[in-house]
């Protein structure tokens, strides 16, 4: 869709509130600033101007954006007020996941604010004086002059949950159970020491505020940035109580903004630029919202569903039918490495070579299992010559009881009784703080056993299961490292190695800042830096998407849908049910309490019946690809 075609209150015009889209979250934090520069720099000296900031990991690229000008000069903060939004409490300005703590690491020990025009909730305040202590700050931070704030995946604003009022104001809260889970990643998974009260600004002190910036990024805030963007406030999403504002914003990434209709429908909205995968994504959407199968829709479900340009230039209606449906029956192969001698040049994979030497990039040691475990196995039996990288160790996802059930099986089997020793490295640890380096080891080795237990089960061979370790992941604790060239460097020094003619990879990019992210953006640049080089092969080495275990592609742009038969679907489940650590007791499960190879297999059968409503054939599952250009 060529957006530039569209004046920008045609594009805006089923926004609720005003929405800015960006290709990625650095480009959306480079605009942000912008306008966080701006502000500053034409308020008058008069007073101090005042910002009120979000912590946690939504504004990180933006902090990262505001410390690099700030040191170029672009802008001094001697004359800014910042007020925090948020604080855990209990919590003392010392933990190491305080909000306290976090907005000093990210942003305040860089800039040059005067200490006394920092305002952060205080979580040591003894508990009788916390009314006092929320009515003097709500008085000082009424009348922001900037506000900008992240948006939960569930619509919050700060630790204002569902159910809060538009016109509450700065107070303890309770956490419910949901928002104490989702929490618990900052405490290494460990609910018990999460907090069950907080310290926050309200919605109506918000709300006070002159101008209001709202961010959300990544797919899993994809349903929030709809309803907030677009469909009815309600105290269900408080983000949603912004569309009365007269001068906030919401700012979204491209894969953030999945769902709103600009995206998900823009034929309602302007001209479109028809290309093959636009005219598929137009009649799938029309397939699902009228409930018919491709071959059924009529001249009538085109005309009343905003379809009239489609119509004048490709129609006749049948005759889109008959493109798109063998369109999209052409995206199904049960060849992924391609069929041996079938040169057809509608299948996705071409026959030649063969077998193919296959490159799979897992983030964690099972998202290969879970996310393409059916193609994997698949390409497998086959007969290509396949790999496998494990890019991190995944060592903090694993619980402590695990480690200590392993230790306790070493000793019945006759091995060295470390269980003492475990057990009271375990007891040494300090919340949120990263974990000692000899447990992390252990449950590296966990993992890295459960790998080679799932891959053993298809029968691939040890030596060609690679563990690449990057070193951006071993932070202890769940905030990573940054990405650097060393990482890159092993990615590139693997591909060299193995000299792939097929590569997958995991292209979900739930958190802008987690791992699967990262792991990408590291495969790519080493792609991109080994291009350069011109390393022989890599230019005919095509590349594979594939989606984590929570969400899938959008048929409208899948290049390949592998079907899986019943067989193969509890052959992938058993592959997954080696991975015992992830098992019954995920330490970062979510709200989503199936087990992995639960969420897996009710993903892929729901994509086998979305393709089987379209009028394709009917399939046990279905994994689907897209091809990176």
């Amino acid at each position: 869709m060529k957006i530039e075609r569209i004046p920008s209150d045609i594009l805006h015009s089923f926004d609720r509130i005003p929405t800015e889209v960006f290709q990625d979250v650095e480009s959306a934090a480079r605009n942000i600033a912008d306008v966080i520069i701006s502000a500053i720099n034409s308020h008058k000296p008069d007073r101090p101007f005042k910002l009120g900031v979000t912590t946690g990991r939504s504004p990180l690229s933006l902090y990262q954006e505001l410390r690099e000008r700030f040191i170029a000069g672009e802008v001094s903060f001697k004359n800014v007020e910042i007020f925090s939004i948020d604080e855990y409490y209990p919590s003392k300005p010392t933990d190491s996941q305080s909000r306290n703590r976090r907005l000093h690491d990210d942003i305040i020990n860089v800039i040059d604010i005067l200490p006394e025009n920092i305002h952060i909730l205080d979580g040591t305040i003894d508990v009788k004086e916390i009314d006092a202590h929320c009515k003097t700050f709500d008085e000082k931070a009424k009348n922001l002059d900037l506000l900008v704030v992240g948006v939960g995946d569930g619509g919050q604003v700060g630790f204002n949950e569902s159910g809060s009022t538009r016109t509450c104001r700065t107070r303890l809260v309770h956490l419910p159970y949901k928002s104490r889970k989702r929490q618990a990643k900052n405490f290494n998974g460990n609910l018990l020491e999460t907090p069950e009260m907080a310290l926050t600004m309200g919605i109506g002190t918000m709300m006070s505020a002159r101008q209001i910036i709202l961010m959300a990024w990544g797919e899993n805030k994809s349903h929030a940035i709809k309803q907030i963007a677009e469909e009815p406030e309600t105290p269900n999403c408080p983000a949603s109580y912004f569309q009365e504002h007269c001068n906030a914003k919401l700012y979204v990434d491209k894969v953030g903004a999945e769902f709103l209709t600009r995206n998900e429908a823009p034929w309602m909205i302007g001209p479109c630029n028809w290309t093959r995968k636009m005219r598929r994504k137009a009649v799938i959407w029309l397939c699902r919202k009228v409930g018919k199968p491709i071959l059924k829709l009529s001249l009538q479900d085109y005309l009343d569903n905003s379809l009239g340009e489609l119509l004048e230039q490709y129609g006749p209606y049948d005759k889109i039918n008959i493109d798109i449906f063998n369109d999209l029956q052409h995206t199904i192969t049960g060849w992924p490495g391609g069929k041996p001698g079938s040169d057809e040049p509608t299948r996705p994979v071409g026959s030649k070579p063969f077998p193919k030497t296959v490159l799979i990039f897992s983030p964690h040691p099972d998202d290969d299992v879970v996310s393409m475990g059916g193609t994997f196995i698949r390409l497998v039996h086959q007969g290509h010559n396949v790999h496998v990288a494990y890019e991190t160790s995944g060592n903090v996802a694993v619980h402590d009881d695990v480690v200590l059930q392993h230790m306790d099986a070493a000793v019945q089997l006759g091995f060295e009784d470390k269980f003492e020793q475990m057990e009271k490295l375990i007891e040494s640890k300090i919340p949120g703080a990263a974990e000692p380096k000899e447990l992390l080891a252990i449950k590296a080795g966990i993992r890295r056993s459960e790998a080679r237990g799932a891959c053993r089960s298809f029968g691939l061979t040890m030596d060609h299961v690679h563990f690449l370790n990057l070193p951006f992941y071993e932070s202890g604790g769940i905030i990573k490292l940054p990405r650097t060239q060393a990482d890159v460097d092993i990615i590139k020094n693997l591909i060299k190695e193995v000299n792939p003619d097929q590569i997958y990879m995991a292209g979900d990019l739930a958190d802008p800042h987690g791992t699967h992210r990262v792991c990408t953006e590291a495969a790519l640049e080493a792609i991109e830096q080994l291009r350069e080089e011109r390393f022989k092969g890599i230019d005919e080495c095509t590349i594979w998407m594939y989606r984590g275990a929570w969400m899938e592609w959008d048929l409208g742009s899948v290049d390949m849908a592998v079907p899986l038969s019943p067989d193969e679907v509890i052959e992938k489940r058993h592959a997954i049910y080696r991975h015992l650590s992830q098992k019954d007791i995920m330490p970062f499960p979510g709200d989503d309490t199936r087990e992995f190879w639960q969420r897996a297999e009710d993903r892929t059968q729901a994509t086998a019946r979305l393709y089987d409503s379209l009028g394709m054939a009917e399939y046990q599952a279905m994994e689907v690809f897209l091809r990176l250009k």
